[in-house]
């Protein structure tokens, strides 16, 4: 049941006064849940200026106490959950159920709590007679997190966790299309962390250009589309800021001949289509085998067929709506140039108007030419194109020839054969017999144009510092 007074109370904590602020939708109903407020370009250099002046104050508290006020800020988050998963499904569209709204929020203080407790260690590079040098890792400054609508929560703390835990002090710009629910999670976090030690920044593109290029940002933390990835980097030149970008992906995932069909269905389907599809990691493409084809393109259609799909603070529903106008019309004129091109629909292929405005049936495409604009670009929503191959090195050929690499799969009932595919793969992670699948103490990040720099574990905490190296005599000294 959904408690209204607890996502009230939150939003009355974060909207902008009535009468101001841009009006926020439910994704699925399209009523009016809430305003965000609209700052400017002013706003923003307030707001960097101030978490400027907090930083030393933040980074002289040192690791230890650092740590314990984010375990303090994780367990404010957990305080507030449930709220936060609710205005969080209202806003963004995932259902509260299965790997979705409630989901990210426990990942939110998985994280974080893992971001407290990974220990960062000096590294000793000589030690001997003449010489002693280690590297270690201060905080690069004031952080700038520009954070996506598909995953909003759990990217910001993705960005903001490990900039903390450094020493950082942090401004986040949240999506336009999702700002409530990170400025409510901002705000709980804040009931616990210093002043300006982290700000929310709420408005348009203007201001998310405006920390690329702001000289007094150090470091940038970017999750987003590839082309406005291109224009973070071409803001950035200007004051030289540190990149981690996290962009567009078009996973492929291959099962290779003498796979169980019936053992890799639910994991296949779900690595497609977990948060309907709009997941930068999710599987966009997937290459079977002659010999497995419609074993797979039958069993992934049944489970499609099945699935709860509704609005997201029904208990029973999985799969929501697109977040948005623009991701529905991409997936619609995707589905409709495959159909255009001869492939089969198999189930789903139109929109489900008697669910709302922006819920697409789920989509299994097979039967589809590996040229289809369905395939070579990213979907991001509820559809899946399945191409058949009858030669694995041409399947390996075909899904290594985008131009982005973020993630990919391999699967296969022979785990040394699936081993050995996985190193084909040319993608910054390859799971084998699942997709998507992210742990904290485990780096991830892209190639080509997936973007660069990694993310969590020790290299992510690297990732949101500046190295210097402290060289002085050795033991004969």
């Amino acid at each position: 049941m959904t408690d209204t007074s607890a996502v009230s109370a939150l939003l009355d904590r974060i909207q902008a006064p009535e009468g101001s602020g841009r009006d926020i939708p439910d994704a699925a109903t399209r009523e009016i849940i809430g305003r965000a407020p609209v700052q400017t370009a002013a706003d923003l250099d307030d707001a960097i200026a101030r978490a400027k002046a907090a930083q030393p104050a933040w980074e002289a508290l040192g690791h230890a106490k650092r740590s314990e006020l984010l375990l303090a800020a994780a367990d404010a988050i957990d305080a507030n959950a449930e709220a936060l998963a609710q205005l969080l499904s209202r806003e963004q569209g995932k259902p509260l159920n299965g790997p979705n709204a409630r989901f990210e929020v426990g990942a939110c203080t998985a994280w974080l709590r893992t971001n407290a407790t990974t220990v960062l260690e000096p590294e000793v590079l000589v030690d001997d007679e003449n010489l002693h040098a280690e590297l270690v890792y201060k905080p690069a400054g004031v952080v700038g997190a520009i954070g996506p609508w598909n995953w909003p929560l759990m990217i910001t703390i993705w960005q903001i966790g490990p900039s903390l835990r450094m020493g950082n002090t942090v401004v986040a710009k949240p999506s336009e299309y999702t700002p409530l629910s990170v400025l409510a999670l901002l705000s709980v976090m804040n009931e616990v962390l210093p002043a300006d030690v982290l700000i929310g920044i709420s408005g348009d593109r203007e201001v998310g250009a405006g920390i690329a290029s702001h000289p007094d940002i150090d470091k940038i933390m970017f999750t987003g589309s590839t082309a406005t990835g291109r224009k973070i980097i071409e803001s950035s030149a200007g004051n030289l800021a540190r990149l981690t970008l996290e962009l567009g992906g078009n996973d492929a995932g291959i099962v290779l001949p003498g796979t169980d069909p019936a053992a890799i269905a639910e994991d296949l389907f779900w690595g497609a289509f977990i948060n309907t599809g709009q997941t930068c990691a999710a599987m966009k493409r997937l290459y079977v085998h002659d010999s497995l084809y419609d074993q797979v393109v039958d069993a992934l259609a049944g489970i499609a067929a099945n699935v709860p799909i509704g609005n997201g603070l029904d208990e029973n529903n999985v799969l929501g709506p697109l977040q948005n106008k623009q991701q529905f019309d991409i997936v619609s004129r995707l589905v409709e140039d495959a159909k255009a091109r001869g492939a089969r629909i198999v189930t789903g292929g139109e929109a489900a108007p008697e669910l709302g405005e922006l819920f697409y049936r789920p989509t299994i495409v097979a039967d589809i030419p590996n040229d289809a604009a369905l395939v070579q670009e990213e979907q991001f929503g509820p559809a899946l194109p399945i191409i058949r191959y009858s030669d694995v090195d041409e399947a390996f050929a075909l899904a290594n020839a985008v131009d982005v690499g973020l993630g990919a799969s391999v699967w296969s009932s022979d785990p040394e054969a699936a081993r050995e595919a996985a190193t084909r793969m040319q993608s910054g992670t390859v799971w084998i017999n699942s997709h998507g699948g992210l742990h904290p103490m485990v780096p991830f990040g892209g190639v080509k144009s997936s973007g660069y720099g990694l993310e969590f574990g020790v290299a992510g905490l690297k990732s949101v510092a500046v190295p210097q190296v402290v060289s002085g005599p050795g033991r004969r000294a």
